[in-house]
């Protein structure tokens, strides 16, 4: 591997026009297919195989106008005030009767219309309707908002008059709507504040999609650039870690937005795509760049030299730091979701293109700058700084950790543990409007509906009952009876039929708790039970769906497979390491210490984001559930990430030993040679990651928390303290492997090891063949 990446580098930096068009052609043809296929992202994040997703296909075969998603909007009149004045009453009758007429949306009247010709089954609908209101034990605190005494379809007002909720139903699934669907309802109703001091709040379920780049991670993009002006010295060597990077997170993403019209692409995938990218992107071309300045000052080596034995070398740890993070991006692959194999597969891609501009058009680029990379001022710097580097921080602190290595050891599972505790209360689902900031539309809408109607009016359910039995069918005193059970239920605040055919009644069901509260979860699952008294009774299925027990199970999904996800990463990241290092307890060390970082990650963010704390610092008012992908997300990315970090400084610690150094000797020599960079990194990659924690969008601003935190604990506290005191705790059994493994493992060479042995034998050879001659 190192010899072959040693030509690769040679060549580049000796012939760096074919290889810097390369790039730029495959760039021009990225750009050309954006510009003919156009940018198309989607909200949708359908899971497969739930309950939920399969009464949602149900509906959508037999009957599709049921299957649509859902919309709400509160008209709020101003304190004291009431909505039902004539000129009020207008204006909202004109904003609900836009909507009604707009595509996509189910008008009341063509719906009653066509159950009117199935049989009867509106009248059946309503007459459940009447016995299902019966059966609630006291009057709910809203009614029909009235007009010439005739009830307005999906219309609810409070009792003092306040306050109205319009609901309504879109044609389509929720997760298929697109932007200008929802941006056509939006318009329609804010035209009701015109003139009438109405305040219109949009629901949750009609927010836009707006997630970006925002200054917030170009300001994690400048700590990167001054971190790397501090740590390489020059302006010219710290901004090739950067133009390499930014092509290759732009070849990536910009390749998945050329293909999106063909491929379904979430919205969240370029913002991992782009976190990743230039995360690995620049630490990647760090190493490099920080490896062949030190070949040509310590070895005082010629700048191509140095950049053919920097790419035989730390190009060959970064190409398997590389794909360890794309075998943890690709284990989602197994998870079988096809909106999580698509965010993977995008941000794997853009790592790979990253390892591979590394390692081709940064030696490119280095033949352009040749000599140049390292000044005479930076080489006399450095030179001071290595005779000084036996006495500096990284020395004295390695010796440190190694003289204290066990206690070291408490201390870390000591702090990390009780970190980590905050996980045992964690909650999974879908950040929403519940926990939004208090001054956006969104939370505004939630709280006025929690207040006026109930918090379960946030949440709708949708509800499909069908018989049991095959030749039964459904009948209006079975539609009734099931009405009045289902109003009886624990945590039921309205049943409102909705229609039937011979085989399936609908209903829509309004708990009296929230979206994301425990209680909703709990009425799900016994809604669903085969055995429940209800079930048995009208001997009949119901089916649950709707945007909350969607929610709802994907969240279960998730977890589920969570624990799966984890041992496929962990088991073929095992095998990359043992390769790599030609060790066992060096991998099962890394594993060990990346699960302690992992749990204190998302104990910290279990009690910022949902326990609010330090949340004014963050940016956001209120805590809530942490988003149920994102575990699978972040321990993918930082498992891919704490491997970098091993790979590099372990990989230091093996040069050291297999070039002579013993026991502590090794570790510290290998720490001394790369820490200061692998410190640099982690700081660049915090500060891209961190960027992203104070967008608007609650989803981006916990995925950027989180893999914040994580670099932070498995940098600065497991490879910069951990390592090392293990490391001395084995010493030079830690590079042991019995001797039948050895035979049948291959030899890498990722430390270059052979490439330097036969380079140094050729400068023999012709040392001779020249003192010869």
């Amino acid at each position: 591997m190192s010899t072959l990446l040693y030509k690769i580098g040679k060549t580049a930096f000796r012939k760096p026009g074919y290889f810097i068009i390369g790039w730029v052609i495959i760039l021009g043809i990225v750009i050309s297919m954006i510009s003919i296929n156009g940018v198309h992202i989607s909200s949708e994040m359908k899971i497969e195989g739930t309950e939920s997703q399969k009464v949602l296909d149900q509906l959508a075969k037999e009957l599709p106008t049921a299957s649509g998603g859902q919309g709400s909007v509160v008209f709020k009149a101003p304190d004291n005030e009431r909505l039902d004045t004539p000129e009020r009453t207008a204006a909202i009758m004109k904003g609900v009767s836009e909507v009604y007429g707009l595509d996509k949306v189910i008008n009341p009247a063509d719906y009653a219309a066509a159950q009117a010709n199935n049989s009867g089954a509106s009248a059946d609908a309503a007459q459940a309707r009447n016995m299902a209101q019966s059966a609630t034990a006291s009057p709910p605190p809203y009614g029909p908002f009235m007009v010439n005494n005739v009830p307005v379809p999906g219309l609810l007002i409070s009792s003092d008059g306040s306050t109205a909720l319009f609901q309504f139903q879109f044609t389509i699934e929720q997760s298929a709507i697109t932007q200008d669907v929802f941006d056509s309802v939006i318009q329609s109703v804010m035209k009701v504040e015109e003139g009438t001091q109405i305040k219109v709040l949009p629901g949750e379920t009609l927010k836009s999609v707006s997630i970006g780049v925002g200054s917030a991670e170009i300001v994690g993009l400048v700590i990167a650039v001054i971190v790397l002006l501090i740590t390489l010295g020059s302006v010219v060597a710290a901004g090739l870690p950067l133009i390499t990077a930014l092509l290759g997170v732009a070849i990536g993403v910009g390749g998945a937005f050329s293909i999106s019209k063909f491929v379904d692409m979430p919205s969240v995938t370029s913002v991992l795509a782009l976190m990743v990218g230039l995360a690995v992107g620049i630490d990647y071309a760090l190493f490099i760049v920080n490896r062949q300045r030190r070949m040509i000052i310590d070895g005082r080596l010629s700048a191509q030299e140095a950049t053919a034995r920097a790419i035989g070398t730390s190009g060959s740890a970064v190409f398997f730091a590389g794909l360890t993070v794309i075998i943890a991006l690709c284990g989602m692959l197994v998870i079988g979701l096809t909106f999580l194999s698509t965010m993977a597969l995008v941000a794997a891609a853009t790592v790979l293109i990253n390892v591979f501009v590394a390692l081709t058009l940064l030696p490119a680029l280095l033949g352009l700058v040749g000599e140049r990379i390292c000044s005479k001022k930076a080489r006399a710097k450095a030179i001071n700084s290595s005779e000084a580097s036996s006495h500096g921080v990284a020395n004295r602190w390695v010796k440190f950790v190694i003289k204290h290595r066990w206690a070291t050891v408490i201390a870390i599972i000591l702090v990390l543990g009780f970190a980590a505790t905050p996980i045992t209360k964690m909650e999974m689902g879908i950040p929403g409007a519940s926990s939004a900031n208090l001054d956006t539309d969104a939370r505004q809408s939630y709280d006025v509906i929690s207040k006026g109607f109930g918090e379960g009016f946030n949440g709708p359910l949708i509800l499909v009952a069908e018989p049991r039995n095959a030749s039964a069918k459904m009948t209006p005193e079975l539609l009734g009876g099931l009405a009045m059970e289902l109003q009886g239920q624990n945590n039921v605040a309205q049943v409102s039929p909705l229609g039937m055919t011979e085989d399936l009644a609908i209903f829509s069901l309004i708990p009296k708790t929230g979206p994301n509260n425990q209680l909703t979860k709990t009425l799900v699952n016994d809604l669903r039970s085969a055995d429940s008294n209800m079930a048995k009774t009208y001997d009949v299925k119901l089916g649950v769906t709707g945007l909350t027990a969607v929610n709802i199970d994907m969240s279960a999904k998730l977890a589920q497979v969570f624990p799966i996800y984890v041992g496929i990463i962990i088991l073929l990241s095992l095998i990359i390491l043992l390769l790599v290092f030609r060790s066992i307890i060096v991998p099962i060390k890394a594993t060990i210490g990346f699960l302690l970082s992992i749990l204190a990650t998302f104990g910290m963010t279990t009690a910022v984001f949902q326990w609010g704390w330090l949340h004014s610092l963050f940016g956001f008012d209120t805590g809530g559930p942490l988003l149920s992908f994102m575990p699978i997300i972040v321990t993918g990315i930082l498992y891919g990430l704490a491997m970098d970090y091993q790979v590099f400084l372990v990989s230091s610690m093996r040069e050291s030993y297999v070039h002579g150094h013993r026991g502590t000797e090794s570790v510290i020599h290998g720490y001394n040679q790369v820490s200061r960079v692998v410190v640099a990194a982690a700081v660049i990659m915090v500060s891209v990651f961190a960027g992203f924690i104070f967008t608007d969008d609650v989803m981006i601003k916990q995925i950027g928390f989180t893999l914040a935190v994580g670099i932070l604990v498995d940098a600065f506290i497991i490879r910069m303290a951990l390592v090392p005191a293990i490391m001395a705790m084995f010493g030079d059994k830690a590079w042991s492997l019995p001797k039948w493994l050895d035979r049948i493992l291959p030899n890498l060479d990722v430390e270059g090891e052979k490439l330097i042995a036969s380079l140094n034998a050729q400068n023999e050879v012709k040392s001779q063949s020249g003192s010869k001659s």
